[in-house]
């Protein structure tokens, strides 16, 4: 079964529910992400996406995985 943008909103929303999130992408399994969170403030790159790749709960995980790919962008507000 295909997953749908919103289920990947909601996904990121459960771990930070203050966040704008954007979500777009309508093959179910190509998206791209935009996370804007103030708890991202002080962290690198690397940790936010961090951060946002374990809210997804292994739904990128292997070659099972139920998202292919995702172009992700995050960082704190300005």
């Amino acid at each position: 079964m295909a997953i749908l943008a919103s289920d990947i909103e909601a996904l990121i929303r459960e771990t930070f529910p203050d966040a704008q999130i954007t979500v777009q992408g309508d093959d179910g399994a190509h998206f791209a992400a935009e996370v804007i969170d103030e708890s991202f403030r002080g962290q690198n790159r690397v940790q936010q996406q961090r951060a946002v790749m374990a809210a997804l709960k292994g739904k990128m995980d292997g070659p099972n995985g139920e998202i292919h790919a995702l172009a992700l962008t995050t960082k704190a507000p300005e």
